[in-house]
């Protein structure tokens, strides 16, 4: 039995935004897995319906005030949300295969899957584009599909392999394969042809370009040489490579201000490497709301959810000193009220205190003041992240810090404010750059993944390195070797027999 799947090209072409061409495609009927692909414009819309589910990073879901990127935020212990629907059942490690948001992660991964394999298979057919043009559609989205793959084992570990479209029902019931075989068969291979095409180094519209393969290449190496796989050495030296190469090729630059990050000029530019692109008045950053403080009245918004907040414990565990904590950098403690809550006169509308620290990475400023629609994208990779995973990857591939290595880790510290770390022990300086990792990519979806491959926690109360099996977090919970991966939703274990559940669930 043959199974069709559709795409309208209106659709495609919503899908991916920040280029106004990009997001705007006129409907011209319809596309199917039977098509045949006979322009450019049809190339392009399969390519672009790779891109469909990449706003699974940080989409709405899990409830009210809920979105999919709090969920490796609460994983951690290091983010609190006690108004958001799911939270506590993370919190108190009770969730299981049940819940909204691991479900909703599997389903968008697997959808982007999906419509990456179809553009790779109809790309393929295609007789009549220039060579170069077609190389670099098809590495566009193998680029996309091994994204979908690294994030799918990084969450679940084994899942099904699918490389091709499903077109009799028999293929649904596809069993797990490991998480070795899905990165030397797909990740990998996908990532090193794309990496052989000539995208350009930096896509302004926000599509897959060179930088972004070398990024998610270096992360996948880093992660690979880590847990579970344990590829040692010869794989920390190729992330190291891949890492090096983005950073000297200079296309990237560290933004002088933190708060240039939340400028939405600056969406695709400057250090952000790939983005889920967004769009004021066609898909704005629901980041925006859930990270408001709860029901305090400084935004335009309806409602101020409080879904995603940082923990105390974690804020006030950085460095003394360090810029990151300090008002309106990484993080704010109060705002002005907005005057549909507060009446002329009140001084809180000059100036209200929050009670706590909140979140100010996803903090657009017109938005919350105006309009209600935020205009800033969500950062997958930006140049600090690579930066640190040369650092890393570099001093465990030679057994010491060389002098780029140093340069990479101090580079992110001076922007910071702090002191350059000076050690050229190797597990010292290695913890160093865990530590910075936690620092600066906080609630970026790192700090899980970071605990997962190196399998140690940073304990915020002690400031020392736990084995990630026995970490107790601020819950008083302790982690153990069940929450290395997330359960496989019980709908697709209810479809297909062949799917065997996670330990634990």
């Amino acid at each position: 039995m043959k199974r069709h799947i559709v795409y309208t090209l209106a659709a495609v072409g919503l899908t991916l935004t920040s280029c106004e061409d990009f997001l705007k495609e006129n409907p011209t009927g319809s596309l199917t897995t039977s098509s045949s692909v006979s322009s450019p414009e049809i190339a392009r819309a399969f390519v672009n319906g790779a891109y469909s589910t990449i706003g699974t990073w940080n989409n709405g879901g899990g409830g009210w005030g809920g979105n999919n990127a709090s969920l490796l935020e609460f994983m951690t212990g290091k983010a609190d949300g006690n108004s958001q629907t799911e939270a506590f059942k993370f919190f108190n490690l009770e969730y299981d295969a049940r819940a909204f948001y691991i479900d909703n992660w599997w389903a968008g991964l697997y959808a982007g899957v999906t419509r990456a394999n179809l553009a790779i298979q109809k790309l393929g057919e295609f007789t009549t584009l220039p060579a170069a043009t077609k190389t670099n559609m098809i590495a566009e989205a193998k680029a996309m599909r091994a994204l979908y793959y690294f994030q799918l084992v990084r969450m679940f570990g084994d899942v099904p392999k699918i490389t091709a479209q499903i077109t009799e029902l028999s293929q649904v019931q596809t069993p797990r394969s490991p998480v070795k075989e899905i990165y030397d068969e797909i990740i990998i291979p996908d990532l090193l042809e794309a990496e052989k095409s000539t995208l350009p180094w930096r896509d302004t519209e926000g599509r897959m370009s060179m930088g972004a393969v070398k990024s998610l290449l270096a992360d996948v190496y880093l992660t690979y040489a880590g847990y579970p796989v344990r590829g040692g050495n010869q794989y920390y030296a190729e992330s190291a490579k891949r890492s090096k190469e983005v950073i000297d090729n200079g296309t990237y630059k560290l933004f002088p201000e933190y708060t240039d990050m939340i400028n939405p000029a600056n969406r695709n530019q400057g250090e952000f490497i790939l983005q889920v692109q967004h769009e004021k008045d066609i898909r704005h950053n629901g980041m925006t709301p859930v990270t408001l403080p709860a029901f305090r009245g400084i935004a335009a918004y309806a409602d101020e959810y409080g879904g995603l907040i940082p923990r105390k414990e974690f804020v006030e565990s950085y460095e003394k000193g360090d810029k990151r904590t300090q008002e309106k950098q990484f993080y704010y403690t109060y705002y002005k009220g907005h005057p549909s809550d507060y009446p002329l006169g009140d001084p809180r509308r000059d100036s209200l205190a929050l009670g706590g620290y909140y979140i100010y990475k996803y903090f657009d400023k017109q938005a919350i003041d105006n309009d209600s629609k935020a205009n800033i994208n969500y950062t997958i990779y930006r140049l600090a992240d690579v930066m640190l995973m040369y650092a890393e990857a570099s001093n465990r591939a030679e057994g010491a810090p060389n002098a780029a290595a140093q340069k990479a880790l101090n580079d992110v510290r001076a922007r910071a404010k702090l002191a350059p770390v000076t050690t050229t022990n190797v597990d010292a300086f290695e913890q160093a750059v865990w530590a910075e990792r936690y620092f600066e990519l906080a609630f970026e979806s790192k700090i899980w993944f970071d605990m997962i491959r190196t399998r140690k926690v940073r304990n915020d109360i002690t400031k020392k390195w736990d084995d990630f099996v026995g970490h107790t977090t601020v819950y008083g919970k302790t982690f153990t070797a069940n929450q290395l991966l997330l359960p496989i939703p019980k709908r697709e274990i209810d479809n297909n027999r062949n799917l065997q559940q996670n330990s634990g669930f």
